[in-house]
């Protein structure tokens, strides 16, 4: 049997979306184009991140502002990039939700008040959707099985039927949310970013401490595991701040905060390994696509990998560009939707802290 056509209808024109992104603490602009005869293209991809000072995390008041005393600038710089002007844009797309409160108000009303000032139609993007959108964009992926981990995120995701699924997902904490707060227990800078800085103390690690490993079926639970990592910075043998000795000598009766970091990474990459395995065979899937800020993770992705290779599959993961939270990845998955003739009314035109990533209904995939 013929596979059916796609229902996405091919653009007669060039169609350029601007994206706005700011559900957390990055806030994005992107420009993409799509065209009747060549790719799709990003024209520019432009991201200013709110940094906290080592051991506070962000708040949602706080966050806002950043986006408030920023967003002009990343808009003009990201049209600038992209060479076009607003009366060029087709559309304006912005992350409905999920995220903090705070913070999609200050995206929504921005992408208000474009619309308003040029008369632009308005797309609102699910947030987890333009994250798969741009993964499989960027890597070609055909269909997946998505695993998405972010700081608010974690979720096993298969499409079917015009919905992204969901087959497991954490029962309290995101991925990357523990990691953060672990990076604020041990005293870890947030620039550029708590995770990727747990990565690299991580690669110096070499004890390997028992944590919690906490699959339930489908799902996950993180809290537990970050709870049994704060209780090891109280034990005696703790160093926090060891000398290279301590750190590369194992014999030694110590541990350190490398070798915390290295075993908070490997027991819960491992057990989201262990469920994004079990989805691949559920659905005879060969393939994973790693989405969210915490899939540029290169442990992540080569413990991945190493599965989908005795699966004789294949992982695809994109770089920080564009796993990180960006505007492009929302306009991306809002010209989508225009193309398929979606569009809100301004009143209809609001920002959700809750918003399920199987509730979109992807018209733009058989």
């Amino acid at each position: 049997m013929a596979p059916r056509p796609s229902p996405l209808p091919p653009p007669t024109r060039r169609i350029i979306a601007l994206g706005l992104e700011g559900s957390a603490n990055k806030l994005g602009a992107g420009v993409m184009a799509h065209y009747p005869d060549a790719p799709p293209q990003v024209l520019s991809n432009v991201r200013h991140t709110y940094i906290t000072p080592p051991g506070e995390g962000f708040l949602p008041r706080d966050t806002a502002q950043h986006h408030r005393e920023w967003v002009v600038d990343v808009v003009n710089k990201a049209l600038k990039e992209a060479g076009v002007t607003m009366h060029e844009v087709d559309c304006i797309c912005y992350t409905k939700g999920p995220g903090m409160g705070a913070p999609l108000q200050t995206t929504a009303l921005v992408a208000r008040t474009l619309s308003l000032l040029y008369n632009k139609p308005l797309i609102p993007v699910n947030h987890c959707v333009g994250h798969i959108e741009m993964g499989r964009l960027i890597t070609g992926a055909a269909n997946p099985i998505v695993l998405y981990v972010s700081g608010g995120n974690t979720q096993v995701i298969a499409y079917s039927r015009q919905r992204y699924r969901i087959f497991g997902e954490t029962l309290d904490i995101a991925v990357g949310n523990m990691l953060d707060r672990f990076a604020r227990v041990i005293g870890l800078s947030n620039d550029p970013a708590p995770g990727y800085n747990i990565e690299q103390e991580a690669k110096r690690g070499k004890r390997l401490l028992p944590l919690p490993y906490a699959t339930k079926g489908m799902d996950v639970s993180l809290s537990g595991i970050l709870t049994n990592a704060e209780v090891y910075t109280q034990d005696k043998r703790f160093r926090p701040h060891p000398t290279e000795q301590e750190i590369n000598d194992s014999s030694l009766d110590v541990f350190t905060p490398q070798d915390l970091c290295f075993s908070l990474q490997e027991t819960v990459y491992s057990m989201l390994v262990e469920i994004t395995e079990r989805a691949m065979a559920h659905v005879g899937s060969r393939e994973v696509l790693i989405v969210g800020g915490v899939g540029s993770n290169e442990r992540l992705q080569q413990m991945m990998g190493r599965m989908a290779e005795e699966r004789r599959g294949k992982v695809f993961a994109t770089d920080e560009r564009f796993c990180i939270d960006n505007g492009i990845m929302i306009a991306q998955a809002g010209i989508l939707a225009y193309r398929m003739g979606e569009s809100a009314e301004l009143a209809e035109c609001t920002c959700t802290q809750r918003f399920r990533t199987d509730e979109v209904h992807v018209k733009w995939r058989r």
